[in-house]
């Protein structure tokens, strides 16, 4: 393990106001963007769209890295350079999915244990020969009746531990994700309770599996209220108790983290990372952002799987990132305002 290599990535993915885009979505989850829009999700399509994301001139400057899916790290444009070669071409990280998934935990079939630590090791040797110098793990967190158990909690958190370690060792920085999900009924309440638990049983397991914490990033949910329940919080409540909670559980080791939007709208997401760092600087490490949706909804709109609509799919995700990146720095304005 090289730490200095690994804390100096660290940094770098989260530096000048830049954030991570989350390209890692599974076949399956971008079949479902795909019939959004009438396109048919082949392997050639997948490629096309994602080309023009990291094809995007200027990227560079509001995003840090890329998270790729398997599939994606091995592509190639029709001119043979890699997708990873156009991603460094832009001055952004590449990074890897690495988990194969949530699934039923056994002894609690309703809450997800997160998979893929069998052959992990030969795996992360693969994808950094591939360019990655970056991971991610998404651990699944349910409110529910009776849920997260504290069984669940552990179980996840002790599995991102050794997938930290694994990815340590094998030389890329990992982003531990223990997502608490917004689906439910929940307060934003109880949505702060259950993250502090599940941050710091993943923080303990982080100290105890010996995972340096200066060459990771986290990925933490928003605070915030369940997508139905009868009372939604304000941006300022999600940000002043979003922040709370990182304060109490993140240790300063720590260079930054990227936030995920948990369902939210492109606007929401962009305003409640605004809300963070505008109104409760100066932070103890760097609150940036992680996001997928938030980061591509508008360019696959605009994209509509026609070539000649490129140009305008790959504005909209300038826009959106240049909006995040505003937001990292407390200066985002609201949509018109920061168009004017």
């Amino acid at each position: 393990m090289n730490l200095d290599i690994l804390a100096a990535t660290a940094r770098e993915m989260v530096d000048n106001h830049r954030g991570l885009l989350a390209a890692d979505e599974s076949t399956g989850t971008i079949k479902k963007r795909f019939d959004s829009i009438g396109v048919e999700s082949t392997e050639t399509n997948r490629r096309d769209y994602r080309e023009l994301l990291f094809r995007t001139k200027g990227v560079g400057k509001y995003i840090s890295g890329a998270i790729l899916y398997d599939e994606t790290i091995r592509q190639k444009s029709d001119d043979g350079t890699t997708l990873v070669q156009l991603l460094q071409a832009e001055n952004v990280i590449p990074g890897i999915k690495v988990d194969a998934g949530a699934k039923a935990l056994p002894g609690s079939p309703k809450e997800k244990i997160t998979e893929g630590l069998d052959g992990l090791v030969g795996r992360v040797d693969e994808y950094v020969k591939l360019g990655a110098r970056f991971a991610k793990w998404r651990a699944v967190i349910t409110i529910g009746d009776g849920m997260p158990s504290d069984y669940c909690i552990r179980v996840n958190a002790h599995a991102l531990a050794r997938y930290a370690r694994i990815c340590q060792e094998g030389g890329l920085v990992p982003i531990v994700e223990p997502e608490v999900l917004m689906d439910g009924t929940h307060t934003i309440a109880v949505c702060e309770d259950v993250t502090t638990a599940t941050l710091e049983a993943v923080y303990h397991e982080l100290y105890l599996q010996g995972v340096q914490l200066e060459g990771t990033i986290l990925k933490p949910n928003m605070i915030i209220s369940a997508s139905d329940c009868p009372s939604q919080a304000s941006a300022d409540e999600i940000a002043a108790r979003t922040v709370k909670v990182l304060k109490r559980c993140v240790p300063t080791a720590v260079p930054g983290m990227g936030i995920g939007i948990g369902g939210q709208s492109e606007e929401e997401a962009t305003r409640n990372l605004n809300a963070m760092n505008a109104n409760h600087g100066p932070l103890p490490w760097a609150l940036s952002y992680s996001y997928g949706r938030a980061l591509q909804q508008s360019a696959l709109k605009a994209w509509q799987g026609r070539a000649g609509n490129v140009p305008a799919a790959q504005a909209a995700l300038l826009k959106r990132a240049q909006l995040n990146s505003a937001a990292c720095a407390g200066t985002y304005a609201g949509e018109a305002e920061q168009a004017a």
